[in-house]
C-alpha cells in the first residue's frame, strides 16, 4: 500500500465527514447553541426587567410607607387632640358640678342657719316669757304678747 494513496483516502474520507458532519451535525447543534443563546439573552433580559420592576416596587413600597407614616402621625396628632378636648370637657363639667355642689351646700348651710336662727329665736322667746313669768311671779298671757315677743325675736 502506498502512502499516498492512504493519505488521499484519508483526506477523502474526512472531506465526506465534514460534509456529512456539516449536513447533519452542524445545523442541529447551532440550532441549539442558538436556541441557548436566545434563552439565556431572554433570562437576562427578564432578570433586568425584573430588577428595576423590583425597584420601582421598593419604591412604591416606600412611597406607601411614608403615606402610611403620615397618617398615622396624623390619626395620633387627632387622636391626642380628642383626648387633650375630652380631658377639657371632663375638667370643665367637673368644674361645674363642683360649683353646683358648692352653691347646694350653700343653700343648705343658708337654710340651715335659718333654722337655727329661727329655733333660737323660738328658745329666746320661751326663756324671755319664762324669765318675765318668774319675774313677775304670775304667769304671763303667750298670746296677748305675741307681737312683742315676735318683735324681741326679729331684734335679735
Amino acid at each position: 500500500m502506498n502512502i499516498n494513496f492512504t493519505l488521499v483516502g484519508q483526506a477523502i474520507a474526512f472531506a465526506i465527514f465534514v460534509v456529512f458532519c456539516m449536513k447533519f451535525v452542524w445545523p442541529p447543534l447551532i440550532g441549539a447553541i442558538n436556541e441557548r443563546q436566545r434563552k439565556i439573552s431572554e433570562g437576562l433580559n427578564a432578570a433586568e426587567k425584573a430588577k428595576a420592576d423590583l425597584a420601582t416596587a421598593e419604591q412604591n413600597v416606600q412611597q406607601e410607607l411614608d403615606l402610611a407614616k403620615t397618617k398615622a402621625a396624623a390619626l395620633i396628632e387627632q387622636a391626642n387632640k380628642s383626648a387633650n378636648q375630652l380631658i377639657e370637657d371632663a375638667k370643665s363639667q367637673a368644674q361645674a358640678e363642683s360649683e353646683r355642689i358648692r352653691q347646694q351646700a350653700q343653700a343648705s348651710i343658708d337654710q340651715e342657719i335659718n333654722q337655727a336662727r329661727e329655733s333660737l329665736r323660738a328658745q329666746v322667746a320661751e326663756l324671755a316669757v319664762l324669765g318675765a313669768e318668774k319675774i313677775l311671779q304670775d304667769k304671763v298671757d303667750v298670746q296677748k304678747h305675741a307681737s312683742m315677743l315676735d318683735q324681741l325675736a326679729a331684734k335679735l
